[in-house]
C-alpha cells in the first residue's frame, strides 16, 4: 500500500465542538483525505459517516475506515460538488468541509502541488483532466496572466505571465521547479516566510481544479443534504474561498429588524428562502498553539451555520 504522509488536521477541536456529532447520527465529510475529520467524528460517538473525495490515492486510507468502522463508514469517490446523485435520500445531521490541500497531496513531488519539491508540473486533485502543465503551456498569455491575478491576487501577474510565454518558447514547462524559478527570476526573489512562487502556484491549481466553482456548486445543492437543525460547517484557507461561504451564510440567514425605533426586542425577517442561522458571527481561527505545531494551520478559518428548516 502506498505511503501516506502524515497530517494533521486542522481546527479540529473547533470543529468537533460546532459539529456535535450525537449516537446514532449520520455526517457527511466532503473532504476525506487521510481522514482526519472522519476519524475523529466517528471516534465521538457511536455515529454513522459519509466520506467523500475525489482524489483516487485515497482510496487505500478508506478501505482501513470501512474494515475498522464497518457499516458506520461509507466512502464515496467523488467531487463534492458532484456527489449529490450519489447520497440517495439520506438527510445528515451535520456536513463537514476542510477545503485546504493534503499534507498527503502536497508532500508527494508527483502529483505537482508545491515548489518545495521538484516534480511533474500536474496538480490535478483527481488525476484527470487538464494538468497545470497543459495549462501553462498552451493558454494565451492574457488566460494565464488572467487566472494568476484572478486566484492569486498576484499583483505582478502579467509579468509572469510574459516570463511564462517567452521561457515556453524555448523548452515546455513542465516540473515545479522551473515555473517557481520562472516566477521568481520575472519578479525578484526576496528572503521572508512566504515565496514568491506561493500566489501564482495557489492560482493555478485553484483554477485547474475549479475550486471555487465545485465549492459555489456544493453550497447552492447542501440544503438538499442537511437534515432538520444540521449543521454546516467550512474551513477554508483563502480569502476567495472564505468569501463564498460567508456570502452564502449571509444571503440565506434571515435578516434581523427591529419592531420600530423605539422596540429593544428585535425580530428575524419572514423569508421562505432564508433556512440558516449563523452559528458563527465571525470566523474561529486557529491557535498560536496550533499555529506553532502546525504551520500550515496559519490561514486557516472555520465558519459554521445551521439549518432552521424542516424538510
Amino acid at each position: 500500500m502506498e505511503q501516506i504522509s502524515a497530517h494533521k488536521p486542522v481546527l479540529l477541536a473547533e470543529m468537533l465542538k460546532m459539529l456535535a456529532p450525537k449516537p446514532d447520527g449520520y455526517y457527511l465529510d466532503c473532504t476525506f483525505g487521510n481522514g482526519g475529520y472522519s476519524s475523529a467524528i466517528l471516534d465521538s460517538c457511536n455515529c454513522n459517516l459519509v466520506a467523500i473525495d475525489r482524489d483516487p490515492n485515497v482510496k487505500a486510507r478508506a478501505e482501513q475506515f470501512a474494515n475498522n468502522y464497518q457499516d458506520k463508514f461509507k466512502f464515496i469517490e467523488s467531487s463534492f460538488a458532484e456527489s449529490f446523485d450519489k447520497l440517495g435520500a439520506q438527510k445528515f445531521d451535520g456536513v463537514v468541509m476542510d477545503l485546504g490541500v493534503s499534507s498527503m497531496q502536497i508532500d508527494s513531488p508527483e502529483r505537482g502541488f508545491s515548489f518545495m519539491y521538484d516534480g511533474p508540473l500536474d496538480m490535478r486533485m483527481s488525476n484527470c483532466g487538464m494538468s497545470a502543465a497543459d495549462f501553462i503551456n498552451n493558454a494565451e498569455e492574457e488566460d494565464i496572466a488572467n487566472v494568476i491575478y484572478k486566484y492569486g491576487d498576484e499583483t505582478f501577474s502579467r509579468k509572469i505571465a510574459r516570463k511564462i510565454i517567452e521561457q515556453r518558447k524555448l523548452e515546455p514547462i513542465i516540473t515545479t521547479g522551473r515555473l517557481a524559478h520562472i516566477v521568481r527570476t520575472s519578479i525578484g526573489f526576496k528572503k521572508g516566510k512566504i515565496d514568491t512562487a506561493t500566489k501564482t502556484f495557489q492560482a493555478i491549481r485553484i483554477y485547474i481544479n475549479n475550486e471555487l466553482g465545485q465549492l459555489a456548486m456544493f453550497l447552492n445543492n447542501v440544503q438538499n443534504v442537511l437534515a432538520e437543525n444540521g449543521r454546516l460547517i467550512v474551513v477554508s484557507f483563502h480569502s476567495l474561498e472564505d468569501r463564498i461561504v460567508k456570502e452564502f451564510f449571509k444571503e440565506y440567514a434571515p435578516k434581523i429588524l427591529a419592531r420600530s425605533k423605539y422596540s429593544t426586542k428585535p425580530i428575524e425577517e419572514i423569508d421562505s428562502q432564508k433556512w440558516l442561522t449563523i452559528i458563527t458571527k465571525k470566523p474561529i481561527y486557529p491557535t498560536d498553539d496550533e499555529i506553532r505545531t502546525n504551520y500550515r494551520a496559519r490561514s486557516a478559518r472555520l465558519r459554521a451555520a445551521q439549518n432552521m428548516r424542516n424538510l
